[in-house]
């Protein structure tokens, strides 16, 4: 159908009969025309229309927007496993997704197919939209730039008042093709404006070096409207030498507020003949492209050798003498110069209040980068509460004028515990490798168990070498946001293969139950080649429940995080002359919070429910928070029935599930001899309390007292006192140490503090200490 069929049967009258209204169907040319009540024909979308080409169907499903009051946008396209062709194409409604705040993830779209004969055929459709529409016919097409047909491989120069402005749909308009209207929809890889090659991207392009085609991609990008970086490469494993290259968009990926995870990249792979072919190349962005930048303005490959040992991916592209150049990245610290002696001042009058505060700053080449804080406080916290830890960088999810970071512990009333803060200077692996490093040596060396934090390459890569033994988990909003960057269509399309994909995540039990679930999903939908869940797959064990919850994370939630430390105490744009007062604040509120829940564990007594003795024990012994989640399990196990299924020597193995509910089926094994117990569900061991599950067990076996080893001491109203229990448990003996003098300080503090409020009270502080130190001293 071309385009001028198109627009001719958009605005058809039908004329009425006998005054009665038609209502009627007209064919024409093998198109349905839906004819109104008042004659006026409107071309509507129905599975089976067919079409010369994808970019006909593009250009219908275009005018059909307009009329109706929407926009549309590309969609994902699929290609071929023979010989890689596009066999099916989406197009969707502007509004589509969630990459930006103006889209509402609207369902709308169309998919065509291609047949054997190479026409198109419209094989899906949805409808309706969960957004207002506009009024019809009030916007204004979205711009459609074609190719015009020529005998020459090149294209007739025109004129500039013909000129095509680029768009993202890569069409031109009608208007913008000359008034013959005669158009080839056969996508030309090169052609001629205004003088100049302009080049298009594609499969199988072939340049003398990497340097010739990041100079192409950056011309592309120019005269298109967007930026480029220089991505991902590769080496091989036999020589080092570097086999490919990416260059994306400047908005990919998610580490600055300005990135919004673009999709857009070209890919290079070196030949045998040292030639380097596109192999991969997505043209779709997700983002409004800006103006062309003119002509003249050429990136030089002046510098681009891969011979210097810095190699490309320390290099970045920068504007100069009205051109671009490839030179040798430089660390830049992202903190204002101003920022440093306001941080400096601060820190060396809290040493003058706080012996135990810690500081510490990273130095490149003579110049402040990032910096580390931690007062005697979070240390102290840290010897109890950080077996667990996130790692919070809010800053990378919005315009935050200050890129502060803060290791977040989980306290034994389940409260969120500062354990230090840093300003980041830039995202480098140097940087964050430093980071943990410093804070480690804060922590009196002491490793987390596990640490929630964002799953970029230079933080796993970080995390790896300075706490080697460490679970990373991924934070939670950063998987959902590559989800909906990689997979969110589908999800929001096809509600079977949401369901089946959540059931796989989140409901599998076993590695065995996921493996053959994930395989079943990649076959179904065709996901062999998403690169996006095949990295996922392989970090499996960084985000999957099933392989989490085998870890000690404090029971964090596996789909979320702990709430913000600073609330909105601390605001994304709090300036500098407001930064650290409102950082006081914050610190001051979250303490007191603390406080009164340490008060209240040992002032008051939640109520009992049961006549267990474990209940009472647990009672005296946990805070009330934590007591409170006990006793939910403790009550829950009531509902429960336990069938012994078989055993091995001391060891008893029962089934463990609802009554009336088959569908949850725990498995828990019981040692006699020691009084061991584990159950399928792991919650111990994530959690650190008993399940429901291990309860019964122990109720089935008449245990009356829960062994010491299954109540945390780290969960125990003296906790943060520094009273040394479950000594098996409990770590190295480095640790102990940590602790008993962390414990020792923060008791000497309050000490002092009580002992100078008057000079009898000093007199009796040092008399106390003088027969304590005397006491010490004997002892052997």
């Amino acid at each position: 159908m071309s385009r001028e069929e198109i627009v001719n049967t958009m605005t058809v009258r039908a004329k009425p009969a006998a005054g009665l209204a038609i209502a009627t169907i007209v064919k024409n040319n093998g198109h349905h025309r839906d004819v109104d009540e008042e004659g006026e024909s409107r071309l509507e979308p129905n599975v089976g229309l067919e079409f010369d080409s994808a970019e006909d169907a593009q250009e219908f499903y275009n005018l059909y927007a307009t009329k109706i009051g929407f926009r549309i946008r590309i969609g994902q396209l699929y290609r071929s496993r023979i010989d890689g062709s596009v066999v099916s194409r989406r197009f969707v409604c502007s509004k589509e997704g969630f990459q930006t705040t103006s889209r509402t993830g609207c369902p709308a779209f169309i998919r065509v197919q291609r047949l054997d004969s190479g026409k198109w055929v419209l094989a899906n459709i949805k409808k309706e939209h969960n957004h207002e529409l506009e009024h019809p016919g009030e916007i204004c097409p979205s711009r459609i730039q074609r190719k015009i047909v020529t005998s020459t491989p090149t294209p007739t120069p025109k004129s500039k008042s013909a000129s095509v402005l680029s768009t993202r749909t890569g069409l031109r308009s009608l208007d913008e093709d000359g008034p013959s209207g005669i158009l080839d929809f056969k996508r030309l890889k090169r052609e001629k404006i205004n003088g100049e090659t302009r080049s298009e991207p594609y499969k199988g392009l072939e340049f003398v070096s990497a340097g010739e085609a990041y100079e192409f991609y950056h011309t592309h990008a120019a005269n298109t409207g967007f930026k480029v970086r220089i991505g991902q490469l590769f080496r091989s494993k036999n020589d080092g030498s570097i086999t490919s290259r990416r260059f994306v968009c400047s908005k990919e990926g998610h580490q600055h507020p300005s990135r919004v995870g673009c999709g857009a990249f070209m890919r290079i792979q070196r030949q045998e003949s040292g030639r380097w072919l596109v192999d991969r190349f997505q043209n779709e962005h997700n983002h409004e492209l800006g103006a062309p930048i003119d002509a003249s303005e050429r990136v030089s490959s002046k510098g681009f050798k891969e011979e210097l040992s810095h190699g490309l991916e320390n290099m970045d592209l920068v504007e100069s003498n009205g051109g671009f150049s490839l030179v040798t990245r430089s660390r830049e610290s992202k903190i204002g110069s101003d920022w440093y002696n306001e941080l400096f001042d601060y820190f060396q009058a809290r040493q003058a209040e706080d012996m135990g505060f810690f500081y510490a700053v990273e130095m490149h080449k003579g110049r402040a980068m990032s910096v580390l804080w931690a007062d005697s406080r979070s240390r102290f916290s840290c010897t109890q509460f950080g077996d667990a830890i996130v790692f919070d960088t809010t800053y990378r999810r919005g315009s935050y004028s200050v890129p502060l970071a803060s290791f977040i512990g989980v306290n034994h009333h389940r409260q969120p515990v500062l354990l230090g803060c840093a300003l980041i200077a830039e995202e480098s692996e140097e940087s964050f490798t430093w980071l943990f490093q410093a804070w480690l040596r804060a922590m009196s060396g002491r490793r987390p168990i596990s640490i929630v934090a964002d799953q970029d390459w230079v933080i796993q890569h970080s995390i790896a070498q300075v706490f080697p033994g460490t679970h990373h988990r991924f934070s939670a909003w950063q998987v959902v946001a590559k989800e909906q960057e990689n997979i969110g269509a589908l999800l929001s399309m096809n509600p079977e293969f949401k369901f089946e994909y959540e059931t796989c995540i989140f409901q599998s039990q076993t590695a065995n139950e996921f493996e053959a679930a994930w395989n079943v999903l990649i076959n179904k939908y065709n996901l062999r080649e998403n690169t996006w869940l095949k990295d996922m797959y392989r970090m499996r064990k960084s985000w999957v429940p099933l392989y989490i919850k085998g870890t000690f994370f404090a029971g964090i939630p596996t789909d979320g995080s702990l709430k913000s430390y600073f609330g909105t105490i601390l605001t994304s744009q709090a300036p500098l002359s407001e930064f650290l007062i409102r950082y006081e604040k914050a610190l001051e509120q979250r303490r007191e919070e603390e406080r009164k829940e340490d008060f209240n564990s040992f002032n008051l007594q939640a109520v009992l429910h049961t006549k267990d003795p474990i209940e009472d024990q647990c009672r005296r012994l946990y805070t009330i928070t934590t007591f409170k989640v006990f006793q939910k399990e403790l009550l829950e196990c009531y509902s429960y029935v336990g069938i012994k299924i078989n055993v091995e020597g001391a060891i008893s193995r029962y089934l463990v599930q609802k009554c009336g509910n088959g569908d949850e089926r725990n498995t828990v094994a019981f040692n006699a001899s020691n009084l061991n117990i584990s159950c399928s569900c792991k919650m111990f061991e994530f959690e650190g309390v008993l399940c429901r599950h291990a309860l019964k067990v122990f109720q089935i076996m008449n245990i009356r007292e829960l062994p010491s080893r299954y109540i945390l001491h780290r969960w125990t109203k003296d906790a943060k006192y520094g009273i040394l229990r479950d000594v098996d448990s409990g770590g190295a003996s480095q640790d102990h140490k940590a602790l008993m003098s962390w414990s020792l300080r923060e008791e000497a503090k309050n000490y002092i503090e009580a002992g100078t409020a008057s000079l009898e009270r000093y007199k009796l502080a040092f008399e106390i200490m003088q027969e304590g130190r005397r006491n010490l001293c004997w002892q052997n």
